[in-house]
C-alpha cells in the first residue's frame, strides 16, 4: 500500500477529537482541590467550576489569586487544622487532604473512616507542580533546584490518579476546557473514560517529573552510569506514519532547549514525517560544526546521510558546491544552512524539488519565493546548536536500552600528528579538517572526499572501508560527467576516514580515486604498514587519535 494511503485510527488521536468511551460510572464534580505554580487559565477555571457550585479548595499564591478575582476559597489549612509550614513544604500531606483523595465512594468501610474523622471528599484535584525542568534549564544552583522539587503536588497527584474511578485530576492547563466540557456535557458529572485518560496523563506527567530530578541529580553527582536511568518526553505531534506506512509514530520532545528540529518555527509546507524529522536533525547537526562567522555552509542530507556538504563565499555559493557533489541523491533532500537563508539561495533551492530547508533564520523575500513551493517545508531557528554541548544519547535494542555521551568530540589544528614523511600544506590541512567534520555524520564505515572546501565524494555505511572509498570515489566520476569537467574532483582531494585503515588497501584506493592527503584516527595494529603504504604513495596523512564511528 502506498505510504500516501492509510487505513484505521491512529492510537495518537488528538485531544481535540478525542472521545472518552461510553458516558458510564458518571460521577458528580462538588468540591475541587486547587493548588497551581503556572496560573494561566486560572481564574476562568475557577469562575467556571464556581459557577456550577463547586467548592474551591487552595494553597498559598493560587488561593490568593483566586480570592483577589473575587471567588469563595477555602483554604486547605482551614481543612487540615494545620497552618502551611517550613516554607510551604508542608501544607497537603494531611490525611483530611489524602483520605478526601483516596477514599473509594462505593466502599462502606471507607465512607465510614470519612464520616467518622469528617474527611469530605474531593471529586477534582488541579496541580501543577513546581518549575523544576525551568530552573534547572536557567542554570540555577544546586540548592535552588533542589528547593524547586515539589512533593505534596506528586504525592495528590498519585493518590488522585489511584482512585480514577471516582477523582479527576488535570496536570496541564491545555486540559482544562476538556474538563468544562465534560462537565456541560455531562451536568456537572464526568465520565470513566475521562478519568482515565487524565490519570494516564498525570501517572506520565510525575514520571517525567522524578526523570527530571534524577537525571539532574545524577548529573550533579557526576554519575556516569546510576544503577537506573529513566526518559521521558512530551508529545509534539502525531505522525502519519514512521519509517513505513504500517508503522504508527508520533514525535515527542525531551524539555531541552537545544536548537534543531523539535524548537523550529514551521512556516510552510505540509506536516514533517517520522523520516524527514529524522533526516532535517542530521542535517543540521551537521551543518552546526561550521562556525557562521568562518563563512557560510550548506548541507544536503538524504536518509541521514550527506550527500554534499561546502563552504562558500556566500550561501548560494556553499549550496551549489553541495549540490554538485551528488546532484542525484540531493533530489528529494534535506537542506541545511548556518546563516540565515537569502531570496538568492532560496531561489537555486527551488531550483529541484527539496523536502525541507532549515536554517537560523530567513529573509521575507526568501519566504516569499518558497511560498510558492507549497510542498516545500521552510524551518527556521533561533540559532545552530552547540555542537560543544553534552548530552546523551539512547538508542533501544531487544530487552534494554543503550545509552552513551553525546559525540561533541573535537579536533583542532593542534590535535593532528603528521605521520608520513611529507606533511600537509596550509590548504591540505584545511581541507582534511573539513572532511573530518563531515565524516563525523556519516553512517560508518565512512570515507569523504573533499576539495577546495566542499565534498566531492562520500561513501557512507558499507560493511568494508574499501567499499566506502570505491562508493565515494565512482559517484565523483559520475559527477564529473554531469559536470562535463576533464576529470574527477578527487583528484588532489583530501580524504577523511572514520575510523582506522585495519589494512592498506581502503588508503590505496583513495589513492587511486587522486587523494593527496588522509586524515584518519590511526590506532590499527597495522598503522606501520598503512603510514609505510602512504609514504610510498607520497601520500600526506595526519592521525587525530579520535574516531566517529556512526550506526
Amino acid at each position: 500500500m502506498p505510504c500516501g494511503i492509510r487505513t484505521g485510527t491512529s492510537p495518537f488521536s488528538t485531544d481535540a477529537k478525542r472521545t472518552f468511551g461510553p458516558m458510564t460510572d458518571l460521577h458528580p464534580v462538588r468540591r475541587a482541590l486547587l493548588s497551581v505554580s503556572d496560573k494561566t487559565g486560572l481564574i476562568e477555571l475557577g469562575k467556571a467550576l464556581s459557577e456550577r457550585g463547586v467548592e474551591l479548595l487552595s494553597t498559598g499564591g493560587t488561593a490568593k489569586a483566586l480570592r483577589d478575582a473575587g471567588l469563595e476559597v477555602k483554604d486547605v489549612s482551614e481543612v487540615t487544622g494545620f497552618p502551611e509550614m517550613m516554607d510551604g513544604r508542608v501544607k497537603t500531606l494531611h490525611p483530611m487532604v489524602h483520605g478526601g483523595l483516596l477514599a473509594l465512594r462505593d466502599n462502606d468501610t471507607h465512607v465510614a473512616a470519612m464520616n467518622e474523622h469528617g474527611i469530605a471528599a474531593i471529586d477534582l484535584l488541579v496541580v501543577n507542580l513546581y518549575p523544576f525542568e525551568a530552573t534547572v534549564a536557567k542554570g540555577a544552583g544546586y540548592d535552588e533546584c533542589i528547593e524547586n522539587i515539589d512533593i505534596g503536588g506528586p504525592a495528590m497527584i498519585r493518590a488522585a490518579s489511584k482512585n480514577h474511578a471516582f477523582v479527576n485530576v488535570v496536570v496541564d492547563v491545555e486540559d482544562y476546557s476538556s474538563l468544562l466540557d465534560q462537565l456541560e456535557e455531562n451536568y456537572g458529572k464526568t465520565s470513566l473514560g475521562f478519568r482515565q485518560w487524565l490519570a494516564q496523563k498525570a501517572y506520565a506527567r510525575t514520571a517525567a517529573y522524578d526523570t527530571a530530578v534524577s537525571n539532574w541529580m545524577a548529573d550533579a553527582l557526576q554519575l556516569e552510569a546510576p544503577k537506573r536511568r529513566a526518559f521521558a518526553g512530551e508529545l509534539k505531534q502525531t505522525l502519519r506514519y514512521g519509517e513505513n506506512c504500517h508503522q504508527q509514530a508520533a514525535f515527542y520532545t525531551d524539555g531541552t532547549d537545544r536548537s534543531g528540529v523539535a524548537t523550529a518555527v514551521q512556516h510552510q509546507g505540509k506536516e514533517l514525517s517520522y523520516n524527514n524529522i529524522n533526516d532535517t536533525d542530521a542535517a543540521f547537526e551537521l551543518v552546526a560544526e561550521f562556525d557562521p562567522a568562518d563563512g557560510a555552509a550548506c548541507a544536503i542530507i538524504k536518509h541521514a546521510n550527506p550527500c554534499g556538504v561546502a563552504k562558500g563565499a556566500t550561501l548560494l555559493e556553499a549550496y551549489k558546491a553541495a549540490f554538485d557533489c551528488d546532484r542525484t541523491s540531493a533530489f528529494g533532500g534535506i537542506v541545511a544552512l548556518n546563516q540565515p537563508l537569502d531570496a538568492e539561495t532560496a531561489q537555486e533551492i527551488t531550483g529541484i524539488f527539496t523536502e525541507v530547508v532549515i536554517a537560523p533564520g530567513a529573509s521575507d523575500e526568501a519566504k516569499a519565493i518558497f511560498a510558492a513551493k507549497k510542498n516545500l517545508r521552510l524551518l527556521t531557528t533561533e540559532a545552530l546548536p552547540d555542537v560543544t554541548a553534552g548530552g546523551k544519547t539512547v538508542r533501544q535494542v531487544a530487552g534494554g536500552l543503550l545509552v552513551q555521551d553525546k559525540d561533541n568530540g573535537f579536533v583542532g589544528m593542534d590535535d593532528l600528528k603528521v605521520v608520513t614523511k611529507k606533511a600537509p600544506s596550509d590548504e591540505q590541512m584545511r581541507d582534511l579538517l573539513f572532511a573530518w567534520k563531515v565524516a563525523k555524520h556519516v553512517k560508518s564505515n565512512a570515507i569523504v572526499y573533499v576539495k577546495d572546501g566542499a565534498t566531492v565524494g562520500v561513501g557512507a555505511g558499507q560493511m568494508s572501508r574499501v567499499d566506502s572509498a570505491l562508493i565515494a570515489a565512482k559517484k565523483a566520476e559520475r559527477m564529473a560527467d554531469v559536470l562535463e569537467l576533464p576529470q574527477p574532483l578527487t583528484i588532489g582531494s583530501a580524504v577523511a576516514s572514520d575510523a582506522f585503515f585495519p589494512f592498506p588497501d581502503g588508503l590505496m584506493e583513495a589513492a587511486e580515486a587522486g587523494a593527496t592527503c588522509v586524515i584518519q584516527p590511526g590506532g590499527s595494529m597495522r598503522d606501520d604498514e598503512v603510514i609505510a603504504a602512504a609514504d610510498e604513495a607520497g601520500l600526506a596523512m595526519v592521525f587525530t587519535g579520535m574516531r566517529h564511528f556512526r550506526h
